[in-house]
């Protein structure tokens, strides 16, 4: 039998897959076997609540989609008292993921979050607009990423982590902040930025003009930072960006990713995550391997062979 456990962020998760925020909440428990998957990611929330954005939220494009939903919550009150015992009836670790305009809103939620029972532990939205900073985000800044994971790190001990934003320039910096701020493991990463245009119309298929990529076509940006940043880390990273399939998630985890998330992919079949926990484990009694963990920043990094070199 092989083993799929995984070791992330101060858990340890009986298989790498699991939903990315904002993709996934109690609705699919009628879809998708929650107790297969390793760890139940939240939608994002706010101790206030938050309308969203204006409509249209969501567009279609040739390999993905584009949202620009902007984070509605109910806020944590509700939260706290109706969906977290909802999950308290699965084995599979909650990961409840906040944001907040400022860095000690972060902090604030995240101490009333470690009182709860039933939260496993924190994932840290740190891609929303700083009010401090005049509405950039924390995560395009290594000092600002830095601030925030220290203000929570002093006021919880569960597990963090950190979710950040290809958006940045350089990724690997900013992770680095995270860590040697407190965080547990970083998840790389949120959706890209970018802008579609109708030209029937001449305006943007978003309401709120400009919205963040996600699905396939964004996969090999995100594994290449996931290799960086997991050559340059000690603590654990989790890749997410347009994986589909078992061999999506490999990709990641040859890279160095301990854990992958799954978003996009969720929407169009919901059924995906349980069946790649199926196609990793077939995978790996195909390839002989024992343990996924072995597989974690397999990659072969080493000079190519010159074309027509003999063996």
């Amino acid at each position: 039998m092989v083993d799929l456990s995984v070791k992330v962020g101060g858990l340890r998760l009986k298989n790498p897959i699991m939903p990315a925020s904002g993709t996934f909440a109690e609705e699919l428990t009628h879809l998708l076997d929650f107790n297969q998957l390793g760890a139940l990611v939240t939608k994002t929330i706010t101790s206030e609540k938050r309308t969203g954005n204006p409509m249209p939220r969501v567009c279609e494009l040739a390999d993905g989609m584009m949202n620009a939903i902007g984070i509605p919550s109910k806020g944590a009150d509700l939260f706290i008292e109706n969906v977290i015992p909802f999950y308290k009836g699965f084995d599979s670790p909650l990961i409840v993921s906040i944001s907040a305009p400022t860095a000690q809103g972060f902090a604030d939620l995240a101490a009333r979050l470690s009182d709860i029972p039933g939260v496993a532990g924190i994932e840290a939205n740190i891609s929303c607009p700083n009010l401090e900073a005049h509405g950039q985000s924390f995560g395009m800044q290594a000092q600002s990423t830095r601030s925030v994971v220290t203000l929570m790190r002093e006021v919880t001990s569960l597990p963090l982590w950190v979710k950040l934003t290809p958006n940045a320039g350089e990724v690997v910096p900013i992770a680095l902040a995270a860590q040697d701020a407190g965080a547990d493991a970083v998840v790389v990463g949120n959706t890209l930025l970018g802008l579609s245009i109708d030209i029937e119309r001449a305006r943007a298929r978003l309401g709120n003009f400009m919205g963040g990529m996600s699905g396939a076509a964004i996969r090999p940006l995100m594994v290449r930072l996931t290799y960086q940043c997991a050559q340059a880390l000690e603590i654990p990273v989790i890749g997410c960006g347009g994986i589909a399939t078992a061999d999506d998630a490999l990709e990641f985890i040859y890279a160095g990713a301990s854990a992958v998330q799954v978003g996009t992919a969720t929407f169009l079949h919901p059924k995906t995550m349980n069946t790649m926990v199926g196609e990793l484990q077939a995978f790996c009694q195909r390839k002989g391997v024992s343990s996924i963990a072995t597989l974690i920043g397999a990659l072969d990094d080493s000079p190519a062979e010159p074309f027509g070199a003999q063996p």
